[in-house]
């Protein structure tokens, strides 16, 4: 049995359409991450979800129980369902456990558990006004977890923290999926925050889904340039003057490929042969810029012995071509 179940969704916010007709389950423990350009509804869709804002149309169900939206209730939200906004807020001049406590409704050895996963067992004696914005996070995180919700929505959790902070994060909600086994919905728009994360990806454009599956499916074979961009940097490669990838191409679309699936060759023996543009150093890798037939083409190497005007030879390395 699905544990969230979502049909024909629609909604609308300061007289705008942001949701249009989206339908989707989620299995229980499993993870979905939702990625969109700003404004394609990813935030309305997920307060809709945890009862947050009301539908026009359309159906939320939670174990086969409708979630109610706040035209239907007193007081907004489901008590099954947490929600971490991207804007958290804690109370001023408590001290962390005096919080934690309000909320809490597990035994004393399972919420400790959510505070050491969480990464707040040792800052339940420090003031509110005491800590970081990371710190506050973390807090409001477990505070949720200790209500015992079968689904936890996360609201762009990465966007208001350093890099630091940020990484730290991301191991956290790791932990809590990996030890915890809850069921998360995660929006966000950055690929590095969905990619190693998600089971199932979404991808939004104007309210509607547009395309799903797996990060892998999603990264190596997007529906157009559009999905492509929201994982990454990409190539569209012309292969009217590769033989050998032009006759793959049956229908004279262009050669869809990542970055990493270049890779240098030998001027002499290359089929693709191009004239190097730009050299940027990025700690773990090099991208290099190579002007090949008028194209400018896009990659990344660990190493290189090139240099700005050099002519050098291209391998596409993948089993798998993709066109769009």
């Amino acid at each position: 049995m699905a544990l969230l179940t979502v049909a024909h969704l629609s909604g609308a916010e300061e007289g705008k359409t942001t949701v249009r007709d989206v339908s989707f389950i989620q299995q229980p423990f499993e993870k979905i991450a939702i990625a969109g350009e700003t404004g394609a509804g990813k935030t309305s869709l997920l307060k809709m979800i945890g009862g947050l804002m009301q539908p026009a149309s359309g159906q939320v169900f939670l174990n086969d129980e409708p979630v109610k939206g706040p035209d239907e209730q007193l007081i907004p939200g489901h008590k099954k369902i947490a929600y971490l906004s991207q804007h958290f807020e804690l109370r001023n001049n408590y001290h962390v456990h005096e919080l934690m406590e309000m909320a809490n409704l597990l035994e004393e050895a399972a919420a400790k558990k959510i505070y050491s996963i969480c990464r707040v067992d040792h800052l339940l004696n420090r003031r509110t006004n005491e800590l970081s914005g990371g710190e506050k996070q973390r807090i409001v995180l477990a505070k949720l977890l200790s209500t015992a919700p079968d689904l936890l929505l996360l609201d762009e959790p990465f966007s208001n923290l350093d890099m630091l902070h940020k990484q730290q994060m991301k191991s956290v909600l790791q932990d809590v999926g990996e030890e915890m086994k809850i069921t998360s919905l995660l929006v966000s728009h950055d690929a590095l925050d969905i990619l190693s994360w998600a089971d199932t990806v979404f991808f939004m454009r104007h309210g509607t889904i547009v395309q799903k599956g797996s990060p892998e499916e999603l990264y190596n074979q997007p529906a157009d340039a559009y999905c492509a961009a929201l994982l990454g940097a990409y190539n569209l490669i012309d292969t009217s003057a590769i033989p050998s990838l032009h006759k793959k191409n049956k229908e004279g679309k262009k050669l869809f490929c990542r970055p990493e699936q270049l890779r240098l060759t030998d001027v002499h023996s290359s089929e693709i042969k191009g004239t190097v543009k730009k050299i940027l150093y990025w700690g773990s890798y090099y991208s290099l810029d190579i002007l090949v037939n008028g194209q400018l083409v896009f990659l990344q190497v660990p190493h290189h012995s090139l240099h700005i005007g050099q002519q050098t030879g291209l391998e596409f390395v993948s089993d798998n071509p993709w066109y769009l």
